[in-house]
């Protein structure tokens, strides 16, 4: 199975919307809290739906330290586009005042790296064909040009093999290609999130989590079945000590510490983001789980206001 989503850690909340739905165009999905802090916001972002493989979730917390990057965290977090968009997005980038890096290959593809307004690693990854693929427009990017979900991510480890043996046992992935120290590990069929680069650096310095770090990175399961049957592979044969499934309302979730340091999860990929609100005015609302409806008033009178999302 590929990536489900991926989330990370914001600073202001107001910056945040404001570079993913109008910077990069992608949908405001769903806007609710951290159900374990509800004092402070979680902001999904995606495609028209919040499919799985697009989707990626911040929690803004203001006064958040900078994280950084080592040993132990994600290293970056790729998105795909169009290969003959990346020239678009060049010039949009520095139209908008993004800070880039050059354009670099890897493993064959058009690589573009940038930085979002906490320093959080990100890049565009040239597809062909990627442009027959659905894409959202914000009413500002053109579709065409539109980014078409997670390419993948890369982990920045000390040893690759354990963490390997996990996303090729349980999750599916298999060793496609190597590259300097950078190994490939790409889920089966052309599907969104389905590459995970580990990028083995033993001795390198380990990270620490802050604003701009990745939290964790969830992958699919179908439905619980799958998620207790790949749980069991993790306690079997991994020694993996997975939490409880937890209730996140638009997915159910397991999460555990890959052998490397990374906050794992994985995510079914029901009910979706359609459970409480029309997929027309999807992120317009601010939606609460049932156990904390009763403190609506109070939760909405902390949170910082924002403004309204491109629909």
């Amino acid at each position: 199975m590929s990536i489900h989503h991926v989330t990370a850690i914001a600073g202001d909340p107001v910056k945040n919307l404001r570079f993913y739905t109008r910077d990069l165009g992608l949908r405001f999905v769903k806007k609710t809290v951290n159900f374990d802090d509800p004092s402070t916001y979680h902001f999904y972002y995606g495609d028209e739906t919040g499919s799985p493989g697009t989707i990626l979730t911040f929690f803004p917390w203001t006064n958040a330290e900078a994280g950084r990057r080592g040993i132990g965290e994600t290293r970056q977090t790729a998105f795909r586009v169009p290969l003959r968009s990346i020239g678009y997005w060049t010039e949009r980038f520095t139209e908008k005042g993004i800070r880039y890096q050059s354009l670099e290959k890897r493993f064959g593809e058009s690589v573009l790296p940038f930085t979002d307004p906490d320093g959080m690693a990100l890049a565009l990854v040239g597809i062909t064909d990627a442009e027959n693929e659905p894409g959202w427009s914000n009413g500002d990017i053109p579709s065409e040009h539109a980014i078409r979900g997670f390419q993948g991510v890369t982990l920045l480890l000390d040893s690759a093999q354990k963490t390997a043996a996990i996303l090729t046992d349980v999750f599916g992935f298999r060793e496609i290609a190597r590259e300097g120290s950078v190994i490939r590990f790409a889920a089966a069929g052309d599907v969104k999130g389905s590459v995970v680069d580990i990028y083995e650096a033993a001795g390198a310095l380990r990270g620490h989590q802050g604003r701009g770090s990745v939290h964790h990175i969830a992958f699919r399961a179908v439905d619980d079945v799958q998620q207790a049957q790949m749980t069991e592979k993790l306690i079997r044969s991994h020694g993996r000590h997975p939490t409880e499934q937890k209730d996140r309302k638009y997915f159910r979730s397991i999460y555990f510490r890959e052998p490397g340091g990374v906050l794992f999860e994985i995510a079914t990929d029901v009910p979706g983001f359609a459970v409480d609100e029309p997929v027309e005015t999807l992120g317009r609302d601010l939606e609460l789980p049932n156990f904390l409806e009763p403190r609506r008033k109070e939760i909405e009178g902390v949170l910082p206001a924002l403004e309204k999302a491109p629909s």
